[in-house]
C-alpha cells in the first residue's frame, strides 16, 4: 500500500494530484469494486478500529471525529448522533489523515465544525470526497446530479453537491482515464459499473 507523507508543497495541482491518487492507490489496494464504498472493510483490514462516540465519550464539542493512535494501534472515534452520510465521511476524513501521514497535533487527529481549514483538513476532505465517490466509476455510471451521487455513494446532499460540481468540470475537459491507476480503478469497477448504469 503506498502511504503518502510529505506531500508536495510546490503547488495546489501537485497536492491534488497526491492526494487524488492515494485515494485511487487505496481503492485498487484494498480490491475495492462496488458503491457505496465499505470503510468498516478498509478500515479492519488495515486494523484501524471505528468506535461510535457513546461508547467512549473521548470527543470534543464541535468535534465530529479523531483519529487516535495507542501504541501501534488507529482508532477512529465518530459522532454517532450525527447522519450516517456525515459519519461516513469523517470516516474516510479521519482514514486519510492515517494514511497521507499527516502530522498529527496532541497525539491526535481531530474534524471539527467552523474551524479555518489548514492545507492537512483541506488534503483528508479532498481524499474522502475521492475515496467515496470515485470521478471514473460515478462517469461510468453516468450519475451526474447531486441526488444521484448522494444514492449511490450514500454520502451526504451537501458533499454530493460539491462532487457533481467537480465531475461537470471534468465531464467539460474529457478528463477520465487519462492516468493508468484511475485505468486500474475503472477496470476494478467494471462489473458493478455495467451493472449499475443510470439513464
Amino acid at each position: 500500500m503506498v502511504v503518502l507523507k510529505n506531500i508536495d508543497v510546490y503547488g495546489f495541482y501537485g497536492r491534488y494530484k497526491n492526494v487524488r491518487d492515494a485515494a485511487w492507490q487505496t481503492l485498487v489496494d484494498f480490491n475495492v469494486n462496488s458503491l457505496p464504498i465499505s470503510l468498516l472493510s478498509i478500515c479492519t483490514k488495515i486494523g484501524i478500529s471505528i468506535i461510535e462516540n457513546k461508547n467512549v465519550h473521548e470527543l470534543r464539542q464541535g468535534e465530529s471525529g479523531v483519529s487516535v493512535k495507542q501504541g501501534d494501534k488507529w482508532y477512529i472515534i465518530v459522532e454517532d448522533t450525527e447522519m450516517l452520510q456525515r459519519q461516513r465521511f469523517t470516516t474516510a476524513h479521519e482514514l486519510a489523515h492515517i494514511l497521507l501521514g499527516h502530522e498529527m497535533r496532541n497525539g491526535y487527529y481531530t474534524r471539527r465544525e467552523n474551524i479555518v481549514k489548514s492545507a492537512d483538513e483541506t488534503e483528508a476532505d479532498m481524499f474522502a470526497a475521492r475515496l467515496l465517490a470515485p470521478a471514473c466509476v460515478l462517469w461510468g455510471i453516468n450519475a451526474q446530479t447531486a441526488e444521484q451521487i448522494a444514492a449511490v455513494c450514500n454520502i451526504s446532499r451537501e458533499a454530493a453537491k460539491i462532487r457533481a460540481e467537480r465531475m461537470e468540470v471534468l465531464r467539460k475537459r474529457g478528463k477520465f482515464l487519462t492516468s493508468p491507476l484511475e485505468r486500474q480503478v475503472y477496470q476494478q469497477f467494471e462489473s458493478y459499473i455495467q451493472n449499475n448504469r443510470l439513464n
